[in-house]
């Protein structure tokens, strides 16, 4: 025990953090394993730019209506149920690709449906349970740590879904590796139940939240920030992999890609988490956007492989750097906000919306580019400009500043 408490540094590990670390933990380990390769999966049926876009903007649309909804029920029944019921419509998403098989590529927009749904309910219950279950003492370790499963995640998931996808007949890898998506989903909904209940009441107050923008300059910026994320999230979420696949057209090979990607964030996450000081927070949020900004030189003129990794190398480096401060910084924010205690979880919907408003634009502007000019030249242009989104954050963040108690 007492090395596992070196491991962790000093920090109460309580029955539901715990929980919420699992959860998360084979969340990530799931998306690690299928998400990646569902944008390739559809690629190879459809071979079009324009449809993994539709796909991909379906989620993002419905993602943040679900946010709304979700946001209500969560302050009308138990925010664990809220949790549970996200789980549920992700494993249905992989039940509906297993059922539908080599068609997928024609029910783009119910598949990118399902998951955008899925991810509303799910992120909203995640999200207002992190604010509720840490504390300012211990939300970096719960970030850094959440990172490290993610990263591990990472590791596992990619190389071993390239290996099994490259071992077998033409589709036939990617239906179990969906289906092993599928039992791990299930097994959270199973550790779901033992969360402590955490009923909610009260008046839901979106729209109040969403004007608290005009009241509070901290609030005003840190969603700003979020509509920039979100901006460069949107499109290389997607592009990136495709990128890989093409470039070698090899499932394994994506899969090194995301192997070399998630160990050095696995290393990042460790030493962030650990050593990172509040002080320095704003300062590690500037330098990991300027790298993951710098990252894009790697790809932007000239893609091949050995390019590609050396852009999963650097970003592994930033994004450590970038999100466990800027995570708990937002959530710092809500802490202090207006009536937080009541109105955590309408603070929480209105990030999510600016995050998903920012993604909507990329797609909507990737589309754009795919649509009315040459995919060769418009492509890089376009991730040229979106993929400063993560460096204009810093700008945003450098003005929020606490009052000292």
């Amino acid at each position: 025990m007492s090395r596992f408490k070196k491991l962790i540094g000093d920090v109460d590990l309580t029955k539901d953090l715990t929980l919420l670390l699992f959860i998360g933990g084979l969340y990530s380990l799931s998306a690690a394993l299928s998400n990646t390769f569902v944008n390739i999966y559809l690629w190879k049926q459809s071979g079009e730019f324009s449809d993994l876009a539709l796909y991909n903007l379906a989620i993002v649309v419905l993602q943040p209506l679900t946010f709304i909804l979700a946001g209500r029920w969560a302050k009308k029944i138990d925010r664990v149920i809220v949790l549970r019921i996200g789980v549920i419509f992700l494993a249905l998403f992989y039940l509906t690709v297993l059922f539908i098989g080599t068609n997928a590529s024609k029910f783009l927009l119910l598949l990118g449906a399902l998951l955008g749904v899925g991810y509303g309910f799910y992120w909203l219950a995640f999200n207002v349970l992190t604010f509720e279950i840490t504390e300012p003492e211990n939300r970096d370790f719960f970030n850094g740590f959440l990172g490290i499963l993610t990263s591990v995640g990472g590791m596992i998931g990619p190389i071993a879904a390239g290996f099994i996808i490259s071992r077998m007949e033409k589709f036939t890898g990617y239906s179990v590796i969906f289906g092993i998506s599928l039992t791990l989903f299930s097994i959270a909904v199973f550790l779901s139940f033992f969360l402590k209940r955490r009923p909610a009441d009260g008046r839901y107050l979106f729209g109040r939240i969403l004007a608290e923008r005009k009241n509070s300059m901290n609030w005003r910026m840190i969603t700003n920030a979020h509509f920039f994320q979100g901006l460069r999230e949107g499109t290389f979420i997607f592009v990136i992999s495709v990128y890989v696949f093409i470039s070698t057209g090899s499932e394994l090979a994506l899969g090194t890609y995301g192997l070399v990607n998630s160990s050095i964030s696995f290393l990042g996450y460790f030493l962030v988490s650990r050593l990172l000081k509040k002080e320095y927070r704003k300062r590690a949020i500037l330098i990991g956007g300027l790298l993951l900004y710098g990252a894009i030189f790697f790809i932007v003129f000239e893609v091949t492989y050995q390019k590609l990794l050396m852009y999963a190398a650097t970003i592994a480096i930033a994004y450590p750097l970038l999100l466990v401060p800027y995570i708990s910084l937002t959530y710092d924010v809500i802490g202090r906000g207006w009536k937080a205690a009541e109105m955590r979880i309408e603070y929480i919907v209105v990030r999510e919306i600016f995050l998903n408003a920012g993604r909507i634009v990329s797609i909507l502007g990737f589309l754009a580019a795919v649509s009315f000019f040459n995919e060769e030249k418009s492509i890089p242009i376009l991730l040229l400009i979106i993929g400063a989104g993560h460096s204009v954050i810093y700008l945003f963040v450098r003005k929020i500043q606490f009052q000292s108690a």
